[in-house]
């Protein structure tokens, strides 16, 4: 195990004792937007690393916990998805695949370690806006507190990120309060990595 990354806490091990306290502050922030997912499928939680050595190594050691599914090129750097063998528990969910994302050049991020987590949604939306007004549709409550999201310190981000030979729309709309991000989608990781290997 890298001594590095345990220096920063970003060991395997000290990540799983994280994610307790992690789950608490998605569910939090869940409870601010009004949006009740625990009948959803949460799709993947995601790592954040500001130093490409550390994500290098982070990167060596899940590999040994699962199996390396995807790495894609999104905006210029490497984001690598593993599929656990050992599925990840945490708040009302559970996840299969991680997600770490190498650091995009000349940002540093406030915080390393959990930093979103991703559920489906599932709609025919094939853009973010298509998307968010299915979702404000689907949840009264989010529709209700939308105008007023900025003055309860959160920030809503609308997005259709793309790898290089993505063939399916993922539409995305995230919320991000505090160092917690939720994004929502209508298309599993999963869904998209087998339309990449399609392409």
């Amino acid at each position: 195990m890298s001594e590095q990354l345990q220096e920063y806490g970003l060991t395997p091990e000290q990540m799983l004792d994280c994610l307790e306290a992690f789950g608490e502050r998605v569910r939090e922030l869940l409870s601010q937007l009004g949006l009740d997912l625990r009948s959803c499928q949460a799709d993947h939680i995601a790592l954040r690393i500001n130093s490409p050595m550390l994500a290098e190594k982070a990167h060596n050691v899940w590999k040994t916990l699962g199996k390396e599914i995807s790495s894609a090129h999104i905006n210029g750097r490497p984001i690598i998805v593993f599929k656990l063998t050992n599925g990840i528990h945490f708040a009302d969910w559970s996840v299969d695949c991680l997600e770490l994302p190498y650091p995009a050049e000349g940002k540093i991020y406030p915080a390393q370690g959990w930093e979103h987590v991703e559920f489906v949604i599932h709609s025919k939306a094939q853009t973010a806006d298509e998307y968010l007004a299915d979702l404000k549709q689907r949840f009264p409550e989010l529709e209700r507190k939308w105008a007023s999201l900025s003055e309860m310190g959160i920030k809503a981000k609308l997005s259709s990120p793309k790898g290089e030979a993505e063939r399916l729309a993922n539409p995305t709309v995230a919320f991000k309060k505090d160092g917690v991000c939720i994004k929502l989608h209508p298309h599993s990781l999963e869904e998209v990595i087998q339309s990449e290997q399609a392409a």
